[in-house]
């Protein structure tokens, strides 16, 4: 570059010379002039040489250092293999959202097009669920599609059946109520066709309404007021199924469900790492399993006769664990029964709740309880109590009865959309709470049996609201004086969310 500088400079020199040689003055100042313009142009061309070179400089630097970096990325993904398959689950989890923000956009167009109206200027959201069962049964059971005991086998009948319906199938109404007092509501009402069956000829596949649930709520930041139905609130969990949902799984082995009207008061209080403790305190309808006195009046039972309420509390703790929760509840009941001339019972339970994720794909939950004269939560199949005697009668001694139960399920998720659950539960009356009964054989094997329950089942989640399940149960139902009855249960479970 410097070369053909010096080379532009003697010609310009040369050109000088020869103008004054010719000795005319005007000549040379022109020439002069002409020269100073050359010189300039020359300089700014070659600066701009300059800074082409630079800049092409700059960029062979930056490819360079690109070139590093994705030589340490390939490295990197040959040293760690285990971070891909983090990148894979990264990327399913994406196509998760990428489907349920499809499903929400397609909600949110239809709901422009044909929103649900309210009496009230609060939004009122309507969801469920078309679930579709068929099922096998092997054995005798309480009720084929739905089973919580076995029973032995009428003479004459047949080994089991094979059956299909819809009747649980459910319908959600969630409303979003106004701020008040600082608190904001909200309510909810759950129903499913698992209500009984009219006496017709098609009665079979034309199950009755059923009121399942209903809460109304006001929520605060640190604290909620609940009064609605639902499960008791000191046996919050429930195991994992698509073929029982009519009733929860494990219903009379050991899981306390009974849908009961409630009310009480939660209050959250955060905790370091990540921690909450909550606090839960309230009063239930004392029910006691009864049978309703009828089709359409409502006479007190036993609990209700002594005109005041059951309570209960439940202290639980929760951390979340990579974005899983950690938790451990205890808790406690009472109530007192009436069961006519004078005779008054105690009613009392202690629970225990825990949830344990154990790695990224295996959870363990579970309920355990010890209690008295509670056939109204549900955990059993027997009553609250026993009579040595006709109940009818003053001289008929009541016997509560004493029993312990509980349930525990391992969860293995190895994929969001799929999951296995394996899960086993048992309620077990103790036998020296109905000692004196068993003078009366009717009576003590009509009223008390040992009841356990087991199931294995997968399900799918082909989409974000479109479900099949398949699932294999077996019951045990036992009694004092009569032999153990077994039957299997085979379901499978397609349901579609909306």
């Amino acid at each position: 570059m410097v070369d053909s500088r010096t080379y532009v400079l003697k010609v310009v020199l040369c050109f000088a010379t020869m103008g004054l040689t010719w000795g005319q003055d005007a000549g040379v100042a022109d020439a002069l002039k002409g020269l100073t313009g050359q010189i300039q142009e020359l300089r700014r061309t070659v600066d701009a040489m300059r800074e082409e070179l630079a800049s092409s400089q700059r960029e062979a630097n930056d490819l360079r250092r690109d070139l590093t970096e994705l030589r340490a990325q390939v490295g990197l993904e040959k040293a760690a293999p285990e971070k891909l398959e983090t990148m894979q689950d990264v990327g399913e989890k994406l196509d998760t959202l990428r489907e349920e923000q499809t499903l929400l956009n397609a909600k949110s167009e239809e709901q422009n097009q044909t929103k649900i109206s309210s009496g009230s200027k609060y939004r009122v959201r309507l969801s469920g669920m078309v679930l579709f069962n068929a099922f096998h049964t092997r054995g005798a059971v309480d009720s084929m599609d739905v089973p919580k005991s076995a029973a032995a086998t009428t003479p004459g009948e047949g080994n089991g059946g094979l059956g299909a319906s819809l009747r649980q199938s459910m319908l959600s109404v969630d409303v979003f109520g106004p701020v008040w007092k600082g608190a904001q509501t909200r309510g909810d009402l759950t129903f499913d066709f698992a209500g009984g069956f009219p006496a017709t000829s098609d009665g079979l596949s034309s199950g009755l309404a059923r009121l399942r649930t209903a809460n109304l709520a006001l929520d605060g930041k640190n604290t909620s007021v609940v009064a609605g139905q639902d499960a008791p609130f000191f046996s919050p969990l429930s195991p994992s199924s698509l073929v029982s949902t009519a009733y929860p799984p494990l219903s009379s082995s050991g899981n306390l469900w009974a849908w009961t009207p409630q009310v009480y008061v939660e209050h959250r209080h955060a905790l370091p790492h990540q921690a909450q403790l909550t606090l839960q305190a309230g009063v239930l309808d004392a029910l006691t399993g009864e049978l309703p006195a009828g089709e359409y009046d409502r006479l007190p039972t036993a609990g209700e006769r002594t005109r005041t309420p059951a309570y209960a509390a439940r202290a639980s703790w929760q951390r979340s664990v990579d974005d899983r929760s950690l938790a451990f509840g205890t808790g406690g009941y009472y109530s007192r029964q009436n069961w006519g001339f004078q005779r008054k019972v105690d009613a009392w339970a202690a629970t225990a709740d825990w949830n344990v994720p154990f790695g990224p794909w295996l959870t363990l939950s579970g309920e355990f309880y010890r209690g008295r004269s509670i056939g109204g939560l549900g955990g059993g199949a027997n009553a609250s109590v026993v009579f040595h005697g006709a109940s009818t009668l003053a001289s008929s001694a009541v016997l509560p009865l004493e029993s312990a139960g509980g349930w525990s399920q391992l969860k293995f998720k190895p994929q969001e959309k799929l999951e296995f659950n394996l899960a086993f539960g048992e309620d077990t009356p103790f036998r020296f709470s109905v000692n004196r009964a068993l003078t009366d054989p009717v009576v003590a094997d009509s009223l008390v049996s040992r009841n356990a329950n087991g199931f294995l089942n997968v399900i799918y989640k082909a989409r974000s609201n479109l479900l099949f399940s398949v699932e294999y149960r077996r019951l045990w139902t036992s009694h004092f004086s009569s032999p153990q009855h077994a039957a299997d249960h085979v379901g499978i479970g397609a349901g579609i969310i909306f």
